[in-house]
């Protein structure tokens, strides 16, 4: 979970840059899905690696992260339970 910590007008100069690392993500099949909280406090991302340092050095390269304007709760989790849709995804770590 992604919070802002600065006004939106800064969020929104940078925002086209998060989201270019955020497709980074994508492409590197390490982000599932993204998107604004709403109300737009932030964001809310699904992701997975291998442990929770390689998600936390994922996201420490983050422009809200590197401009510092945007704290981060990474939740680590196990998905037992899931759509079949998703067994590749979160089977190939």
């Amino acid at each position: 979970m992604i919070t802002y910590t600065v006004h939106l007008d800064k969020i929104d100069e940078v925002l086209f840059l998060h989201r270019k690392f955020l497709q980074e993500g994508y492409d590197k099949n390490i982000l599932l899905f993204s998107g604004p909280r709403n109300p737009r406090t932030g964001g809310i991302v699904a992701a997975r690696g291998s442990s929770i340092d390689e998600i936390k050095n994922f996201f420490s390269n983050d422009p809200y992260a590197l401009k510092s304007m945007a704290s981060y709760e990474i939740i680590e989790f196990d998905p037992v339970k899931h759509q079949d849709f998703l067994s590749h995804w979160i089977d190939d770590k």
